[in-house]
């Protein structure tokens, strides 16, 4: 009897392994190529001779891709195919970002030419609310994939300038709530680190907005701030702050006169080179005189977004009025840390909710 039990499963074994020849075999020649360079968790398939002219292309990328992967997932590119179906323009959401479904929740994810290995590394150790989380990362034939969390109500701009605000709009309560969450994200970036990280890029844009509308900061690229530093930011002439035009200049206070630009346009319902258009460059002429209730009523209702319907504590948009003018003080030393920004609007957004509540 265990004789013809080890029969068996000798005919068992054969059996399965004959299958297995009869698929490999049938397997088109793409699915081949596939089956052979799928990514193993140990990132022993990059040993594969298949992959041996990208590893000498892309040495330094794929070795931070091992170091990456001790803190964020390290997706395969099979995985990202099958998420986004095959990268479909049914997925596409904007430029070279996707959506895709991972693990069973949407996911953005980003495709670029571009080395983001050191930018990767420095986004993983980032995590706050107000901040786009990357959830995984995957590197294919020279391109880098970026996985991160997926914001359903999508960019703010599409909510700010909509031209059909009864399908897209944003009540004023809202607009505090959202310009604090920016804020609190700020906030973040700035104090973290030591020295500062900067933001370079703080514009209506690139604030996406949760199901909740609340605001996260997204294509965070993590830039050390220095005394005198010069670095490249990637914002329009126009929404740059003083120093920075004149002489280059990086700091945190760079990211505060972009906010007071964001905070501007959420409150305003206009885009800000319109607004300076509008003032000949004098932007601080549209703010002047925001101080007593009385006075600003009228200056308030050709700042403040006419499909809000004067729908606002009067008292409230005079406090944001005054922060925005503060952000947008030509002399850095004089605007306000994040960290003063965050307190005053989160006052300001309680008195904005009470203000909500009794009506």
């Amino acid at each position: 009897m265990a004789v013809i039990a080890i029969i068996g499963a000798i005919a068992a074994v054969v059996i399965i392994l004959v299958i297995v020849a009869s698929i490999y075999c049938t397997m088109s020649p793409k699915t081949k190529a596939n089956a052979d360079i799928l990514p193993t968790e140990t990132f022993e398939a990059y040993e594969n001779p298949i992959w041996k002219k990208t590893e000498v292309e892309h040495r330094e990328s794929l070795e931070s891709l091992a170091n990456i992967a001790q803190s964020l997932k390290v997706y395969n590119f099979i995985e990202l195919q099958y998420a986004t179906d095959e990268f479909s323009t049914s997925s596409l959401i904007s430029g070279t970002v996707y959506r895709g479904k991972m693990n069973g929740e949407l996911a953005a994810i980003k495709k670029t030419k571009q080395d983001m290995s050191k930018e990767v590394n420095s986004l993983a150790k980032v995590s706050h609310f107000n901040i786009i989380q990357v959830l995984g990362v995957c590197f294919n034939d020279g391109y880098w994939y970026l996985v991160y969390e997926y914001a359903s109500n999508g960019p703010l701009n599409d909510w700010i300038f909509s031209t059909n605000p009864n399908v897209k709009f944003l009540s004023w309560t809202q607009r505090v709530q959202i310009v604090l969450d920016v804020a609190r994200g700020l906030n973040y970036i700035h104090s973290y680190n030591s020295p500062p990280y900067v933001c370079r890029d703080v514009k209506i844009g690139k604030i996406l907005l949760d199901s909740n509308f609340r605001a996260k900061i997204s294509n965070f690229s993590p830039v050390k701030s220095a005394e005198g530093q010069k670095s490249r930011v990637l914002s329009e002439k126009v929404y740059l702050s003083p120093e920075y035009r004149d002489k280059g200049h990086v700091s945190p206070k760079l990211d505060v006169y972009a906010f007071g630009i964001l905070m501007l346009e959420v409150v305003s319902g206009q885009r800000f080179d319109v607004l300076h258009e509008k003032s000949n460059g004098k932007i601080s002429e549209i703010l002047v005189g925001v101080d007593t209730e009385e006075r600003e009523r009228k200056r308030l209702r050709s700042l403040v977004d006419r499909a809000l319907k004067e729908n606002y504590p009067t008292e409230s948009a005079i406090s944001i009025a005054r922060l925005i003018k503060f952000c947008l003080n030509g002399d850095p030393s004089s605007r306000p840390d994040m960290d003063e920004v965050v307190k005053s609007l989160s006052k300001v957004l309680n008195s904005s909710m009470t203000w909500e509540s009794s009506i």
